[in-house]
């Protein structure tokens, strides 16, 4: 169960949400994330958003956000300054997120549908100014330069340098890795009554000022297409990336589940300095608010696993590759947004998954 309570002061919105959702979930969740605590305000999750329009000047924004999940929280501060339209957007970012540690060197399970955390969590402090450069057409271009601090530590909140194999966790050997990176993002979008078109090219520079900061280069790309057949929609995506230089293991590209192939674990698949993925699905149309879907997901790491320093992949007995088959169904409602997807992997394992966005009460 969840909900949401939106307030307006004056020219500043605050957005408060909470959701016990998860707790019925949790209590099916492998010993290894349980959580020991039957009080049921430690199995809540809950939100807050706060906007704050003309703080310093007019049409300046800032954005604060803090999420907190059963096993992760997330802090956001955003802070944009409009320019002239010629002269694009300017602005400053703060995040900071902690988390388990599963997709790279979490343990799969059950025939790779389910990934086990090994008690990692991995702590991500970024702080960077971006510059949007002004839109042409369907074309948008992006770049920021951000410092980031990766930071792992055991369940118990110490600090460790090294996962239970003994092998480094950091390119450093310190319990954290340092990077000045410059990010460059271009896109394009062309969205129509009968078809959608989305690409879009992501490039990071580690920059090494002192020689403590990674040094590397690292892009991903990502491209969909959409296609209305009479009243069936048919969509492919398709997205890949590499990484050269020093790469750390946490900078690992995770290939597995419910955003990448589903019926598998999060990082089941595969965990690799390169990797290529696709989504292939056909949604019908049932009614006004009801559709289903059939889909067809393929990852691969390209056979990079061994470049990833310590090999996790390899030592936590992934494939590699895989493709997960199924179907689904979206149900629209005013108060929210709701999907089930039931998939098949390659080890013939089934996995079932549910999602809720756009919750608003």
């Amino acid at each position: 169960m969840g909900a949401r309570k939106t307030i307006l002061a004056g020219k500043s919105k605050f957005d408060i949400g909470a959701n016990f959702i998860q707790k019925l979930c949790d209590f099916y969740v492998p010993s290894p994330l349980r959580i020991s605590s039957i009080n049921p305000f430690s199995l809540a999750s809950g939100s807050l958003c706060v906007k704050q329009r003309e703080l310093f000047h007019n049409s300046d924004m800032l954005d604060i956000s803090w999420h907190k999940g059963l096993y992760d929280s997330n802090i956001l501060i955003g802070y944009r300054y409009p320019k002239p339209i010629c002269l694009g957007q300017h602005s400053l970012t703060i995040q900071h997120l902690i988390s388990p540690e599963v997709g790279i060197h979490g343990v799969p399970m059950n025939n790779f549908s389910q990934s086990v955390s090994q008690g990692l969590r991995l702590s991500k402090l970024s702080i960077g100014l971006d510059f949007n450069e002004p839109s042409t057409s369907n074309w948008s271009t992006s770049t920021g330069v951000y410092f980031k601090h990766n930071r792992f530590s055991n369940d118990s909140g110490r600090s460790i340098s090294r996962d239970l194999d003994g092998f480094p966790l950091t390119c450093s050997g310190e319990p954290y890795d340092n990077m000045i990176v410059i990010n460059q993002k271009t896109q394009f979008e062309d969205v129509n009554d009968h078809s959608f078109t989305h690409f879009s090219l992501q490039m990071e520079q580690g920059i090494p000022l002192q020689p403590n900061l990674l040094t590397f280069n690292r892009f991903k790309f990502f491209a969909s297409k959409g296609v209305k057949l009479g009243p069936t929609v048919l969509s492919s995506w398709l997205s890949g990336g590499s990484i050269v230089g020093s790469i750390a293991p946490h900078q690992a590209f995770a290939i597995g589940g419910p955003n990448s192939v589903r019926g598998y674990g999060e990082g089941a698949v595969g965990s690799g300095q390169s990797y290529l993925a696709s989504k292939t699905e056909l949604a019908i149309p049932l009614n006004k608010k009801l559709e289903g879907v059939f889909f067809l997901d393929c990852g691969s790491d390209l056979n990079s696993s061994h470049r990833v320093p310590g090999n996790p992949g390899h030592r936590h007995g992934k494939p590699g590759s895989g493709y997960g088959i199924g179907c689904g169904i979206r149900f629209k409602t005013k108060l929210a947004q709701i999907k089930f997807d039931y998939a098949i992997n390659a080890f013939h394992q089934r996995s079932l998954y549910f999602g809720i966005s756009n919750l608003v009460l």
